[in-house]
């Protein structure tokens, strides 16, 4: 298919699209699809804002003696090409941070951290089955098991949890601080929240693995 040589009329194409004639730059390379009889055609773009990207024109012939027939032009990234990033959801790009006096997240129905709330862990919500179906007592969502995996990973590699130096450092664990107090639920077994004043973690919850220096039981 090498014979298909139609470089003069795929630059020509360009220079139709083109909105001034100087924007189609050198020849850069051509592709053939032999099955189907395609070739295209790669020219450098010399448009303002758009570096490094090409013109591409493919050209096909209903058979090998009949004259190509321009398909398509456009105008494609090259490999050095300057691109816009990839779209990122605002759900994935939110910091705690973000979130000031006045600042509304909409949450997301299709949340897969979050379930009905008919769906509650009836250890998590402190009453029985009946209670929190009949009685309507359930919230409107409650996290997932794919919501509690989540949070108990992030919690536990974060900086509370038992691979920092501060609780590598301890004299003893937070299960076994007087000021540690169990979460309800079905994360109680392995978190709590610090309830000492001077402890850097006060008022944050903690894996019961953790510690620190203001241990209640720590003594000289």
């Amino acid at each position: 298919m090498k014979s298909f040589n139609a470089e003069s009329v795929a630059r020509d194409a360009a220079l139709a699209d083109a909105e001034f004639a100087t924007q189609v730059g050198d020849f850069v390379s051509v592709e053939y699809d032999d099955d189907n009889r395609v070739a295209t055609y790669l020219f450098d773009a010399v448009i303002a804002g758009y570096v490094g990207w090409r013109w591409c024109i493919t050209l096909a012939k209903v058979d090998k003696d009949a004259e190509p027939t321009i398909c398509d032009v456009v105008i494609l990234p090259g490999p050095d090409s300057l691109i816009a990033p990839d779209h990122i959801p605002y759900m994935d790009r939110i910091l705690p941070e973000d979130i000031e006096p006045g600042v509304i997240v909409p949450s997301i129905l299709e949340d897969t951290r979050l379930v009905p709330g008919v769906n509650a862990l009836v250890q998590d919500e402190d009453l029985d089955a009946t209670q929190v179906f009949d009685l309507g007592l359930a919230r409107p969502r409650v996290l997932s098991i794919e919501g509690r995996d989540q949070a108990s990973k992030r919690w536990y590699s974060g900086d509370r949890g038992p691979n920092t130096p501060l609780a590598q450092g301890a004299p003893k664990p937070c299960a076994s601080c007087g000021f540690f107090l169990p979460i309800a639920g079905s994360l109680r077994s392995a978190f709590g929240v610090c309830a000492n004043s001077i402890a850097p973690d006060d008022a944050r919850v903690v894996s019961v693995d953790h510690g620190c220096g203001a241990h209640s039981e720590a003594t000289l």
